[in-house]
């Protein structure tokens, strides 16, 4: 049970670094703001963009991440 634990850990760190990797910075930063490249379509519609997508995958994965790494570091886990 524990290598299985472990095992399913490991996938979810590397598929949550993937997806934290993929978001876009909330703030282009200061040549964002003399561009104006923050009226966008994206910036817009978030609720519907992929980026919100990719929020809440972000979301499950981490709650995933530390139930397995309560699991793990449990008693009960042979």
């Amino acid at each position: 049970m524990k290598t299985a634990l472990t095992i399913a850990l490991i996938v979810d760190c590397v598929l949550l670094m993937i997806v934290i990797l993929m978001q876009e910075g909330k703030e282009n930063g200061l040549t964002g703001t003399l561009t104006g490249s923050a009226d966008t379509y994206w910036s817009k519609n978030k609720g519907k963009a992929k980026d919100a997508v990719i929020k809440k995958i972000t979301v499950v994965l981490a709650v995933l991440f530390f139930l397995l790494a309560a699991a793990l570091s449990s008693k009960w886990v042979a």
